[in-house]
């Protein structure tokens, strides 16, 4: 077994780090592409926005499978095998012209990026804890906003300069980089393994599942992130059909608007020792507020600016608000490694894509108007669930409850 060796362990954190955001690139640097895939493959808006849904819907529900996996098998060669899977299939879909077989490779895509992702984020609970491991799970957002600022620009650039193909070859090579970087400086980081019982991990999932605040937890965060999803859904077509500007001005935008996530995140980092309850109700009260103002607004007014303004104060709330919920979920249940990991990211995954595509099947957005509504409706639904929720602080506390909990499920 290749263990992590101790003189790579700073090396080793920064990979993990920077492999963090490999699902917003994965999501993200084709955006601009989404009209120019609709017309080359002769194929609707809503099949070609498909891509997105599978990639999420198979990414959500991998993540929920993979951390009992990488607890009885490790993570440094389930990682290995999953950035050359995906990679693999970035080259086919760059390769290929056919729809079916781009839902196929996205399917692919997405279960490579869930064993990446929870294995990452299983690294860190295997090497850090304490106020060192509440730092890092705190960057986790902040790191993960770097994709949808550079992603979108990039893949501006290489639609209008070589063709949609061209955002598949770059994640291809994207992957092979990280895959030899982690074969030369990573190895293995669980102490120990545990037997992959499956009636210890529906244990786990049960308990976790049924504490009110850990779910609700789970459902902000994907509402928080559909919220930055219907905006990459429906801009492509309101910039570039309705507002008639090229490709990088799509990818400009969509940088502006990961520029505005990591505002709020980083917001959300310097603010942790503030009160957490109180944190989040003002963020929402603030968004539900301002995004009123402007739907008001853009009925008369609409152009550029105005969905940016959208864009910047509405995503950097939706940041603050996720940032401080994604530090939530995964130090609530710590001792519960990779399950907890999985559990998190795959269960706001899977809310993200059931409430994004609820949005954008029953509003259709065509104007900012529509936009500002649709993000009217989550965000409400956000402010409800934050008010409804008794939350808790980290503190002694919460050791106690965890370990009680994780007794339970062993016993």
């Amino acid at each position: 077994m290749k263990t992590l060796k101790e003189s790579n362990k700073a090396v080793s954190t920064v990979l993990a780090l920077a492999l963090i955001p490999i699902t917003g690139f994965a999501l993200d640097v084709f955006i601009p592409s989404l009209p120019a895939m609709s017309a080359r493959l002769h194929a609707t808006p809503e099949a070609v926005q498909l891509c997105i849904s599978i990639f999420l819907a198979t990414y959500g529900v991998s993540q929920l499978l993979v951390g009992g996996l990488l607890d009885s098998y490790g993570r440094f060669w389930p990682n290995i095998f999953a950035l050359a899977g995906f990679s693999a299939a970035s080259f086919v879909i760059a390769d290929t012209e056919s729809l079916q077989m781009i839902y196929v490779m996205r399917a692919v895509q997405g279960v490579m990026s869930a064993v990446i992702v929870v294995s990452k984020r299983s690294f860190f609970f295997d090497l850090f804890e304490g106020d060192k491991l509440k730092h890092y799970t705190s960057l986790f957002s902040v790191i993960w906003s770097a994709a949808p600022i550079i992603a979108p620009f990039l893949g501006g650039y290489l639609q209008t300069h070589f063709g949609w193909q061209s955002n598949f070859y770059f994640l291809g090579f994207f992957g092979l980089t990280f895959l030899v970087l982690e074969l030369v400086f990573s190895g293995e980081t669980i102490a120990s393994k545990a037997p992959l019982r499956l009636t210890t991990i529906s244990n786990a999932y049960r308990s976790m599942l049924g504490t009110w605040d850990f779910t609700s937890g789970l459902l902000i965060l994907g509402l928080s992130y559909a919220v930055l999803m219907i905006y990459n859904m429906s801009s492509p077509f309101l910039i570039e059909e309705v507002m008639h500007y090229p490709a990088t001005v799509t990818g400009n935008c969509s940088m502006i608007s990961g520029l505005a996530m990591l505002g709020g995140s980083l917001l959300s980092k310097a603010l942790i020792s503030k009160p957490f309850y109180k944190r989040l109700f003002t963020a929402a009260v603030a968004q539900l507020a301002v995004s009123g103002v402007l739907i008001l607004l853009t009925i008369q007014l609409h152009n550029l600016y105005t969905l940016m303004v959208y864009v910047i104060l509405l995503h950097s709330a939706s940041g603050f608000i996720f940032n401080g919920m994604l530090a939530y979920c995964l130090t609530r249940f710590s001792q519960f490694g990779g399950l907890a990991s999985g559990l998190t990211g795959g269960g706001y995954i899977l809310s993200t894509s059931a409430f994004s595509y609820l949005v954008v099947k029953t509003i259709r957005i065509d104007s900012q108007v529509w936009l500002g509504a649709g993000y009217a409706v989550l965000i409400i639904a956000v402010l409800t669930l934050i008010i409804r929720t008794k939350w808790i602080e980290r503190g002694a506390k919460t050791e106690v409850l965890e370990e009680r909990d994780a007794t339970l499920i062993l016993e």
